[in-house]
């Protein structure tokens, strides 16, 4: 390993490119006719804000790090020394096996061991494969433990539109309900989507200020839910999330390498603090698989 997210894995179908980075098994590239989807990063530097990572066994934030686990109390380690939390699972700063590789497609795999605070043992893959208009992502999450174990998914990718300006493109999402939060990024509530929050209509990024999740969100008939941000000129990119996936976090950032401003649209099983609030929390049997699929969009 010679870079700070591992080795590089560069898939190719037709005009469509991404980068894959062994550390976090993260989806750092995305590009469909020379245009940037996912914002690539320079190559020296670990990935910035969790760009394009899976996060296992939970997503987001755990309060304190504390968690009930039936009738025992876990302390996981705290990963967020800021708002003192336990954030984005086990597998962020992990450097996963490559599977197997082709010219347009990876499978990677990594292996959540019992540690501090969760003692389970649960086996992941996920699958990136490109399309002719972008890129399906297949995960699965395979228990080896005796017991049960508590398993949520989620994935942090950021996306944009390389020669569109940032602050015009649009963004719509259609959710009914958000989560409020206190100082430490916590929910401490649900309502409906209002002014500041409500994306169903679409709103112009740059009069966005968000890291905010998401409930309630609407299917099409074919049971994705689809998140978009559209250009002035039309261009649209697609961020579509199947069964399982029951909400998201959306984040804008003025903070991204070689970028006025991003967006990460965050699929994501279980909202923050699942682990405490049981929600989209699953109990995974011993020798039972849970397949999760999304993927990315452009038109």
């Amino acid at each position: 390993m010679t870079s700070p997210t591992g080795i590089q894995i560069h898939l190719r179908r037709g005009a469509v490119t991404a980068q894959i980075a062994q550390v976090g098994a993260s989806l750092r590239q995305l590009s469909i006719d020379g245009v940037d989807i996912v914002p690539p990063y320079p190559a020296d530097e670990p990935t910035p804000g969790a760009s394009g990572v899976v996060l296992a066994p939970w997503p987001n934030r755990i309060r304190d790090g504390i968690w009930q686990d039936g009738e025992t109390t876990r302390q996981l380690a705290i990963t967020e020394p800021k708002f003192h939390n336990a954030s984005h699972g086990l597998l962020r700063f992990t450097a996963y096996d490559i599977v197997e590789q082709s010219e347009d497609a990876v499978t990677l795999a990594a292996t959540i061991v019992p540690q501090t605070g969760y003692p389970y043992l649960v086996q992941t893959s996920v699958r990136y494969a490109l399309t002719d208009a972008g890129i399906d992502v297949t995960h699965t999450l395979t228990n080896g433990s005796a017991d049960p174990a508590p398993v949520a998914l989620g994935i942090h990718p950021y996306l944009t539109i390389g020669d569109a300006h940032p602050q015009d493109l649009v963004l719509k999402l259609p959710a009914e309900t958000y989560f409020e939060t206190d100082a430490r990024m916590l929910p401490v509530g649900e309502s409906p989507v209002s002014s500041g929050t409500d994306l169903r209509e679409g709103r112009r990024l740059g009069d966005l200020q968000l890291d905010t999740g998401f409930a309630n969100l609407r299917r099409d008939t074919d049971g994705f839910v689809r998140t978009t941000l559209t250009a002035p000129d039309g261009r649209t990119v697609t961020l579509q999330q199947g069964a399982g996936f029951g909400y998201v976090q959306v984040y804008t950032s003025t903070g991204y390498p070689g970028q006025s401003l991003v967006v990460a649209v965050e699929p994501m099983t279980a909202p923050a603090d699942g682990f405490n609030s049981g929600r989209g929390v699953r109990r995974v049997a011993r020798d039972e698989s849970w397949t999760l699929e999304w993927g990315i969009r452009f038109s």
